[in-house]
């Protein structure tokens, strides 16, 4: 797999880059930890004449580690690896701010109140944004994740409360989600629904019947 997102751009002149990355990892049945990181990058030459080698500007990480399933923040630590500024670090304990609220529906505007303007750092505001949405995906993940060590209850086992409880992150995040789409409505009366496109064409990839993925969720 590319590792780099961005197609080729040989005859444009680079003017900087910012990278995101996120991760997420499962500490345990009811703990996430999210760890991000903003990179901002200036190519070779722009700002030291004759320097063969980019720039960094900007680089800091965080680490937010959540209780799951409620997507409440237990502990948050920001790290400054590079700055501009020497008193750049210097708003990192503010950070600690985090604890407590919910990562979920809300955060953006959270994070602005907080954080917002001089309150904060303009790039771990735009990190903490990027990191949001990873949460939500570790829903199905940590779902998945705790089924493979269990195993699924039977479908007719899993009650319209529970169903009802496993959408609601998602819903009216995107048109998909609709709470009134026919894609919600299926998940709503327990039926089955598409699965995830990257699955289908990984399955076929590997010679194995696409079927599987419904067995296997009972």
């Amino acid at each position: 797999m590319d590792d780099d997102l961005l197609p080729a751009d040989p005859d444009l002149v680079p003017l900087h880059t910012r990278d995101y990355q996120v991760r997420a990892f499962k500490i345990d049945d009811g703990t996430i930890l999210l760890r991000g990181a903003v990179r901002d990058t200036k190519p070779p030459g722009l700002y030291i004449d004759d320097d063969p080698e980019p720039l960094p500007i900007h680089h800091m990480v965080v680490d937010i580690t959540v209780a799951w399933p409620s997507l409440e923040i237990t502990d948050a630590k920001a790290v400054f690896e590079v700055h501009p500024q020497s008193m750049c670090p210097d708003i990192a304990p503010a950070y600690d701010r985090l604890v407590g609220i919910s990562i979920a529906r809300g955060f953006n505007n959270r994070v602005r109140e907080l954080f917002g303007g001089p309150r904060g750092c303009t790039h771990i505001t735009a990190l903490l944004a990027a990191m949001a949405p990873v949460a939500i995906q570790c829903n199905w993940s940590m779902r998945v994740a705790k089924s493979r060590e269990l195993g699924d209850p039977p479908r007719g086992e899993i009650t319209a409360e529970i169903r009802e409880m496993m959408i609601a992150p998602n819903l009216n995040t995107c048109h998909v989600w609709d709470e009134e789409s026919a894609f919600v409505g299926k998940i709503r009366r327990g039926e089955d629904i598409e699965m995830p496109v990257q699955v289908s064409r990984r399955l076929r990839e590997l010679d194995r019947d696409p079927s599987e993925w419904f067995r296997r969720r009972g």
